[in-house]
């Protein structure tokens, strides 16, 4: 059983950390986005996303490296976008965690190989499932006391960059 409290993990030790990971899943909004909606006066909805965590997103899948994005939201902008990503996408998932193992499995990567990066309460089963809970800089509280790492950057704001790149930098190490 998984403790309710993760420790952070040292500076020294998130390299040898990020090199165990084989598999990275990211929740939507407020980790692509800022957490914020645009709805329309016709009511169609819009997020904004930041163009430096999709060249991040290219520059880690083109290594070959399996992404999924994870996500709650039904909105079809979750998919549009991922599509232009060239990226996994399970949206509408009212059960995270079932889908996670469900898709690690498919993969032959143990949880404790996977990295997820969320950063509100319906993450918080899935931070607890897997061997590195990511949270973006303004996660919800209870998000980042689990998290073993937390981005210097907020979700929407190059969280997701920051994170590729420290994959991408253990990688070469």
């Amino acid at each position: 059983m998984k403790q309710s409290l993760r420790k952070k993990i040292a500076p020294q030790d998130l390299l040898k950390q990020l090199k165990s990971i084989r598999f990275i899943v990211f929740d939507f909004d407020g980790v692509f986005t800022d957490n914020r909606v645009l709805v329309l006066e016709d009511g169609r909805e819009g997020v904004f996303c930041y163009r430096s965590d999709g060249l991040g997103i290219e520059i880690l899948r083109k290594t070959g490296f399996p992404l999924l994005v994870l996500s709650k939201e039904k909105n079809p902008v979750v998919k549009y976008r991922c599509m232009k990503l060239r990226l996994s996408c399970k949206h509408g998932c009212s059960n995270k965690l079932r889908v996670l193992k469900e898709e690690s499995k498919k993969l032959n990567i143990p949880l404790s190989q996977v990295a997820y990066m969320g950063n509100d309460i319906n993450d918080v089963e899935c931070i607890k499932a897997v061997g590195l809970a990511v949270a973006v800089a303004d996660s919800y509280p209870e998000v980042k006391r689990l998290a073993g790492y937390v981005t210097k950057r907020a979700g929407g704001f190059g969280a997701i960059r920051e994170f590729c790149d420290l994959i991408l930098k253990a990688r070469k190490g």
